[in-house]
């Protein structure tokens, strides 16, 4: 998935991300687990172990 399709599926959920914006936060690892899980959902990652 590229960074364009993570922010329109993204917005879809109401978040509202630019595609060098989640460069950034993900190249940082900088993002609220929040964030994770929203990005998770909309990939349709149904189970995640830690």
């Amino acid at each position: 998935m590229t960074y364009a399709q993570l922010a329109e599926k993204l917005a879809q959920l109401g978040v509202h991300e630019t595609e060098r914006n989640l460069n950034n936060k993900i190249s940082r690892g900088g993002f609220t687990a929040a964030f994770l899980l929203q990005c998770l959902t909309v990939i349709s990652v149904s189970e995640f172990r830690l």
